[in-house]
C-alpha cells in the first residue's frame, strides 16, 4: 500500500500544477473582452481590459489587437485598455477600396463617441502612431495624453530607411498590375499601399497638437531617428525617447522599461 502512495501525491502534484495554470489570453480572439461596433460603415472589432481612465492603443500596418499582448497585462491593471483592430485589419472587415490615414482617425474617433468616452489617453505604435497624431490633429478634444512610437510623417527614404523603402519600391513595381480576384488579395494590397502612397502629413501641421506628447523610436529603427526627432521639434511641448538597442519594435523589444516608462509619462503632470 505505501508503495502506491507515492506515485499517486506525484499524479495528484502535476495534476494540480497542470490545472491551476493560467490558459494565456487570447488577445485579439477573446470572445470574453471583444465586441463589434457599427461605425462608419464597417464593423470595427475591439477588445476591453482592466478599469479606470481610458487608454487606447493602437497596432501597425498589417497587424492587430495581438502586437500588444505584451503591454495589455500592465496597462490593464490601473486602465480601462481598449485595444482596437484598425479599420482592413484583424477583425475590422472593410471591403472598400479605398483606406487613408485621415480615415482610420476618424474612425477611432466615432469608436470612442459609440462607447461613451470623451477622451482618453493613446498609445501608438507605427501606423497606430501615426494615427495617434492624426486623431490628436483632427480630434483634439479626444486625446488626454499620447504616446507614439516608430510613426513617420510622409513616404519616401528620408522617413523610413533607405533599404526599407527600396524593398517597398520593388513590391510596388513588382506587383502593381497583379491581378488579384480574392478579397483577401484585394486587402493586402490596400493595406500596401496605405504606407506607399500615405502618410502626407507636413511638419508644419503638427504645431496643432495641444496634448503632452511623448515621441518614442528606438536607435535602430526603421524610422530614422533624424525624422523622429523633426516630429518631436514640431509638437509644441513635446519630449522626446531615443530607445537604445532597438529595433521598430521598442514595445516589444524593451517591454518593461516601454512600460513603465509610457505609464509614467501618462501618469506625471507635465
Amino acid at each position: 500500500m505505501k508503495k502506491l502512495l507515492l506515485p499517486l501525491l506525484i499524479l495528484q502534484i502535476i495534476t494540480l500544477f497542470c490545472y491551476g495554470q493560467k490558459k494565456p489570453i487570447p488577445y485579439g480572439n477573446n470572445p470574453a473582452a471583444g465586441k463589434y461596433y457599427n461605425i462608419r460603415g464597417f464593423k470595427m472589432y475591439c477588445e476591453v481590459y482592466g478599469k479606470g481612465k481610458p487608454l487606447m492603443m493602437i497596432h501597425g500596418n498589417g497587424g492587430s489587437i495581438a502586437a500588444f499582448s505584451k503591454n495589455i497585462p500592465y496597462f490593464s491593471k490601473k486602465y480601462k485598455v481598449i485595444v482596437v483592430d484598425s479599420r482592413a485589419h484583424g477583425k475590422s472587415t472593410d471591403t472598400r477600396d479605398s483606406l487613408s490615414f485621415e480615415m482610420m482617425a476618424d474612425d477611432f474617433a466615432t469608436l470612442l463617441d459609440s462607447m461613451h468616452i470623451k477622451k482618453t489617453y493613446i498609445i501608438g505604435w507605427s501606423d497606430g502612431g501615426i494615427n495617434a497624431l492624426l486623431i490628436a490633429m483632427r480630434h483634439p478634444d479626444k486625446v488626454i495624453k499620447l504616446a507614439s512610437t516608430g510613426a513617420n510623417l510622409w513616404p519616401d527614404s528620408t522617413a523610413l530607411i533607405p533599404s526599407l523603402w527600396k524593398e517597398m519600391q520593388k513590391n510596388y513595381n513588382t506587383s502593381k498590375n497583379k491581378t488579384r480576384t480574392t478579397q483577401k488579395e484585394k486587402n493586402d494590397w490596400k493595406i500596401f499601399l496605405l504606407d506607399w502612397f500615405q502618410p502626407n502629413i507636413p511638419l508644419t501641421a503638427l504645431k496643432v497638437i495641444k496634448c503632452p506628447s511623448l515621441i518614442i523610436c528606438g536607435d535602430r529603427d526603421l524610422i530614422p531617428v533624424e525624422h523622429t526627432v523633426l516630429i518631436y521639434k514640431n509638437i509644441p511641448g513635446a519630449y522626446l525617447w531615443v530607445l537604445p538597442n532597438s529595433g521598430h519594435a521598442t514595445l516589444i523589444e524593451h517591454t518593461d522599461d516601454f512600460n513603465k516608462k509610457v505609464d509614467a509619462f501618462f501618469t506625471n503632470k507635465p
